[in-house]
């Protein structure tokens, strides 16, 4: 199993995640993507999807992401911008490093519709620790 491997099979752990139907489709050191396929469990009451559905994708891609470099990399603030209802079968996050200091990182997090079309766009901003190796102990 290849490194990037292991980080598959430790995101299919967030139960959260995978309870809401979210899916890891790419990872890479500072880059990742993930999906969820539109679902009546995703809309708000005008019949668009919810934006803490939108956002909980989002928060899941920067988390696979952010963690992708080896160490423990958790959230220390975000921020999202909605900029129209998604539209298709599915949306799709892409977390990509826009910088990356020993400790503190930030990512932006574009989400595309099913039409190719952006739709929001989050900021994460992450904590590393550096004593703290992804895969010790327990964890992978």
């Amino acid at each position: 199993m290849d490194d990037m491997s292991k980080y598959f099979e430790l995101f299919k752990k967030d139960h959260f995640a995978v309870e809401n139907g979210l899916e890891l489709i790419r990872i890479e050191p500072g880059y990742a993507e993930a999906r969820m396929y539109i679902e009546q469990r995703h809309m708000n009451g005008y019949g668009t999807v919810q934006g803490g559905a939108m956002f909980t994708l989002a928060d899941y891609a920067f988390a696979a992401a952010a963690n992708s470099k080896g160490f423990v990399t958790v959230s220390c603030g975000s921020s999202i911008s909605f900029f129209r209802p998604p539209k298709g079968e599915c949306i799709i996050a892409k977390a990509t490093e826009v910088s990356g200091g020993r400790t503190l990182s930030t990512y932006n997090v574009d989400i595309f519709d099913g039409e190719g079309k952006l739709v929001a766009r989050m900021t994460g901003n992450g904590y590393t620790k550096r004593d703290e190796p992804i895969f010790a102990n327990n964890r992978g």
